[in-house]
């Protein structure tokens, strides 16, 4: 909520539908200047981070998840932004609003930082299990995101592997590669993962049990890597002295590569 409000500051012509429990939202909402431009759509139901999926959006018509999903397929909304069950959301998305003709399974994307600029990955964990042809609508997916998003001219397009030889890898990222050659994309070809952060490419194909399992590490490296050089600097009163002139030069560090700074997926 805090998050939405700060957004009109910037988007004054934005309007903000939020949707759950009208009397809890109403009493978060006496914290804050109310705008014109907010209003509230009632929702009973919630489903929790931990329930099933499917089960969940089938049992729970209700929820603030299928309400705000239904609101846009009516046309009452354009957009509609969750941070509650990602799988229920992702779920409630396909069965209330469908798929893009050509494009059989939705895919997570995320951005990461890179040495000049932003690369955007996907998928992130919505399939787990994905066939060639689903890369390639991921890979098409990604492209237009990042020229039209992230401002990407001509998005480089690379497929994540184990190396950057064409006959090198598994099954799908093998089978993957001539079918992106194809595509008419800026398909750079393979790339590796210590590439990712590099700047060499805009958008980064996978499926989502490794990008699930890349978005988790990167998510925990900056921390590690911070965490050490706190205890580095901590051992030496001559180092204790410099992290005085240093400290703003970590603090855009950590601005840089904290992924709370990059929303959501």
């Amino acid at each position: 909520m805090k998050g939405a409000i700060a957004a009109l500051a910037d988007y004054p012509n934005l309007e903000i539908v939020f949707v759950g429990r009208e009397e809890s939202i109403s009493r978060e909402l006496k914290k804050y200047k109310r705008s014109k431009n907010i209003s509230i759509h009632n929702a009973t139901e919630v489903i929790e981070t931990s329930e099933p999926p499917i089960q969940a959006i089938k049992q729970k018509k209700d929820s603030s998840i299928n309400v705000a999903v239904s609101l846009v397929k009516q046309g009452k909304a354009d957009a509609v932004v969750s941070a509650g069950n990602t799988g229920a959301f992702m779920a409630s998305a396909l069965f209330g609003l469908g798929r893009v003709p050509g494009i059989e399974r939705p895919a997570i994307a995320t951005v990461f930082p890179t040495m000049n600029g932003r690369v955007l990955l996907l998928d992130m964990g919505a399939n787990v299990d994905c066939k060639p042809k689903h890369l390639v609508q991921f890979a098409k997916m990604g492209s237009i995101y990042s020229k039209h998003v992230l401002h990407a001219d001509n998005p480089k397009v690379g497929l994540l592997n184990i190396g950057e030889e064409p006959e090198k890898g598994n099954e799908l990222t093998i089978s993957t590669y001539p079918l992106l050659k194809e595509t008419g994309l800026n398909f750079i070809g393979m790339v590796e993962s210590k590439e990712i952060f590099s700047g060499k490419v805009d958008v980064v194909v996978c499926d989502g049990f490794i990008g699930n399992l890349i978005l988790k590490f990167g998510e925990s490296t900056a921390g590690f890597l911070f965490s050490l050089i706190k205890e580095e600097l901590s051992k030496h009163p001559i180092t204790k002295l410099a992290v005085l002139f240093l400290l703003p030069a970590f603090k855009r560090i950590n601005k840089k590569v904290d992924y709370d700074e990059f929303g959501g997926a």
